[in-house]
């Protein structure tokens, strides 16, 4: 998974980078400090990981991981190629989903790139220049496809489909608020347009406006209405607060200097936790003595596809999964004895595997 963190300069996302995945991207108070993509992979956490780890005596866990791409700042005409623009929006199209971090606090210290605070006013500067690479992009679509349709009258559907989504866009909307029939959703993926992208809204707050998760706070009110109305998530962090945390050393000390400040969970466990929500991603587990892992897969998966994600021939050879809830596990307290309560299934080819499963895949090729 490959989330791409954008924003307007100065608005705290190289900050938020830097704090999430302690890669050191320069951060500084002026535009385009950011010049390259800053790639940083971060480890997902799992408790879970470590209850297995101590049942099977497994030599080392292993992780699932989330990509974080930190993408130079914008400005107003990058889709003209001002600023850094053109490099902006080929980055941009490589991510599976959007980061956007928004400025939702004021500070006399910290310049902003329009002069003031504007949260949504920042969401619209990105979104058109987003829009207006999206609209060149298909125009140029649309003529080749009526050429094409010509000798081929079933490529008018697509083009229909493609006249829709312009239509939208010069109305100043995104593509991914609309809604398209499942048998359609494939073809508009295939468009890959920046503006369908899945979009996490970041609202970077003061630390006194994230004990309440921001709900005092006019701005971020202002940022998750626009969210609701595209069906984006929004995560309220305070990007200053992430960086103090990224200092400390163990998890007990995150863990308790986050109960100093009235909060049960990082920004980044709550942005890892929204990825997975928006992409429609779970995990599940394998153990054994030599290791403990999770694996990220989309909700839905059939038992094979799983398996494939650990090797291609576990796929192409499935014959079964051995198969228990994590819960039930670790209230057996080993596999044997859940074998021996019943709680081991033996699923087939058409098991759509759940969250926290525990699996053991059978197979031969």
């Amino acid at each position: 998974m490959k989330l791409g963190i954008v924003g307007l300069p100065n608005v705290g996302k190289s900050t938020l980078f830097n704090a999430i995945t302690q890669a050191g991207a320069e951060s500084a108070n002026y535009p385009f400090c950011t010049i390259d993509p800053n790639i940083g992979v971060v480890a997902v956490p799992d408790k879970r990981l470590n209850v297995l780890k101590d049942m099977y005596n497994s030599k080392k866990i292993v992780q699932t991981a989330i990509e974080f791409c930190d993408i130079a700042g914008l400005v107003r005409g990058a889709s003209k190629g001002e600023g850094l623009g053109n490099k902006f929006l080929s980055n941009i199209r490589e991510v599976d989903s959007i980061v956007h971090v928004v400025r939702c606090f004021e500070d006399s210290n910290v310049v902003h790139v329009d002069g003031a605070v504007d949260p949504l006013k920042d969401i619209e500067t990105i979104n058109l220049e987003l829009i207006f690479s999206d609209i060149e992009i298909l125009e140029r679509r649309v003529q080749k496809t009526k050429k094409a349709a010509k000798a081929d009258k079933s490529l008018l559907k697509e083009l229909n489909i493609i006249e829709d989504i312009i239509k939208t866009l010069e109305g100043g909307k995104t593509a991914r608020t609309m809604e398209f029939n499942d048998d359609d959703i494939p073809f508009v993926n295939s468009l890959n347009l920046l503006t369908y992208k899945p979009v996490i809204y970041v609202a970077n707050v003061s630390e006194d406006d994230l004990a309440d998760d921001g709900n005092s706070n006019e701005m971020v009110q202002r940022v998750r209405e626009f969210a609701a109305s595209e069906g984006s998530d929004v995560v309220v962090i305070c990007a200053q607060i992430e960086a103090e945390i990224s200092e400390l050393e163990t998890d007990e000390e995150k863990l308790e200097f986050l109960e100093t400040l009235g909060l049960s969970q990082s920004g980044l466990d709550k942005l890892i936790r929204a990825s997975y929500h928006l992409l429609g991603l779970i995990s599940f587990l394998t153990a054994g003595e030599q290791e403990v892992r999770a694996w990220t897969i989309k909700n839905g998966s059939k038992a094979p596809e799983a398996g494939g994600k650990i090797h291609s021939d576990i796929e192409r050879g499935f014959i079964r999964a051995e198969t228990i809830t994590y819960d039930d596990l670790v209230e057996a307290g080993s596999m044997a004895a859940a074998k021996e309560k019943g709680k081991v299934r033996l699923e087939g080819k058409d098991y759509v595997v759940k969250d926290g499963d525990v699996i053991l895949f059978r197979f031969n090729v």
